[in-house]
């Protein structure tokens, strides 16, 4: 095993740096090809959808062009119907999305002992370690961790009048009452798994990982190159192996979330940038013999300029995956999502701004052959104060992964 997450990210993400010893230079594109079904009450509840199964592909493409040692480029695009994932079972519109995830340059030399790697362009948030393993082959289950994807109570282009504001706001349909857009709309995820608009330096050496991520808008609010007028903010993280296998790693960001256009209507004297969201993590991965554990534990923090204990939100997940045999494993991730205490300026406190959450899957993958993977899982989802299955996902998923397309030349 690689004892450093940073030379993990540039070989998982760079395949053309494989290429072979007769040429310097050339391009690759490896592909993922993932087709699905499940199964759930999920598609009912908007009333889209007459029936509790639904199926999709995803396709993902890594194009990546090598020139000489040092320089090189990436992307990750996306092409997906909807709905594919088991998020998507909230708001089946049954469309197809293109997305490019990550387009960026690099540069990539050696000072002394240490790997240093320079990155421009649009790139998966430095925050937290589970967007590597995004792709359909390497997450061994089928749904991702409740804060990669769970939408909250708290909108970017509102403003919550105070703590009544907040209670009994449903997920996935907020609207607030003091200023901003019109109308209801999903909320802020807390840190997104598409990519941002930056640069990031990445160093790595003596058993010691870092990363400092500079960006145009926060991980909680992923913007397009085509949006104006975003706020830069930072993104950091580090780790350090312990020994073979084991590695604990810590990540943070802070900046503005606001849009911009809510600027009017903060305090007087006071810009977007007075109230940022921010996020701290820590992260640990463990392998030893057939058994290996992942896991996250996360806290993030929105201010908001009517509250005098602004809203925050703790996740954690854990990740157990156990190789049966060289084909077959099992695996399993309890998540969680809980809302923290609130206070406004008027007083109004309340211990939870919004429902807790938790989402526990497990299920298994049979690799057919060294290309074509066979996964199925099923989700329990419960939400405070309610019961039943009504949320609960059953689903299979098909991948498969295609050689890289190589081209070598000097």
């Amino acid at each position: 095993m690689l004892n450093s997450a940073a030379v993990s990210r540039l070989l998982l993400l760079f395949p053309a740096l494989l290429l072979g010893q007769d040429g310097s230079s050339g391009i690759s594109v490896p592909i993922t090809v993932s087709g699905g079904a499940f199964f759930s009450e999920r598609l009912e509840i908007t009333g889209q959808s007459k029936t509790p199964e639904a199926g999709g592909f995803r396709s993902m493409l890594y194009p990546t062009i090598k020139l000489g040692s040092h320089w090189f480029g990436y992307a990750a695009i996306q092409v997906r119907s909807n709905p594919y994932f088991y998020y998507d079972a909230y708001r089946p519109q049954y469309e197809l999305y293109d997305d490019v995830l990550q387009a960026y340059g690099g540069y990539s030399f050696r000072a002394e002992k240490m790997t240093v790697i320079i990155k421009t362009g649009r790139l998966s948030s430095a925050f937290g370690s589970f967007p590597l393993r995004y792709d359909d082959a390497d997450n061994p289950l089928q749904d991702q961790p409740l804060s990669y994807i769970q939408t909250l109570t708290l909108r970017d282009d509102q403003l919550p009048c105070g703590t009544t504001d907040l209670l009994h706001q449903p997920y996935g349909s907020v609207s607030h009452f003091c200023g901003g857009a019109l109308g209801r709309a999903t909320g802020v995820t807390p840190v997104t798994l598409y990519g941002l608009p930056g640069v990031e330096a990445d160093v790595s050496g003596y058993r010691i990982d870092g990363r400092l991520q500079i960006t145009s808008g926060s991980p909680a609010d992923a913007q397009h190159f085509d949006r104006p007028a975003q706020y830069h903010q930072w993104t950091a993280g580090g780790g350090y192996t312990i020994s073979q296998g084991f590695r604990v790693g810590v990540s943070g960001f802070r900046g503005p979330y606001l849009e911009p256009t809510l600027a009017p209507l903060l305090p007087v004297g006071t810009t977007v940038r007075d109230f940022p969201a921010s996020g701290i993590g820590v992260d640990v991965q463990w392998a030893r013999g057939r058994w290996s554990v992942t896991g996250e534990w996360q806290r993030f923090r929105f201010d908001s300029p009517n509250f005098t204990v602004s809203p925050s939100i703790q996740s954690t997940y854990a990740e157990v995956k156990l190789r049966v045999t060289p084909r077959l494993f099992l695996a399993a991730r309890p998540s969680w999502m809980n809302p923290g205490r609130v206070v406004d300026k008027k007083g109004v406190a309340a211990d939870n701004f919004a429902l807790s959450i938790g989402s526990y899957e497990a299920g298994a993958g049979w690799w057919l052959n060294r290309h074509q993977l066979l996964k199925a899982s099923y989700e329990w989802f419960k939400m405070e104060g309610r019961q039943g299955t009504r949320f609960d996902v059953a689903g299979v998923q098909f991948v498969t992964t295609f050689n890289s397309l190589n081209w070598a030349f000097r």
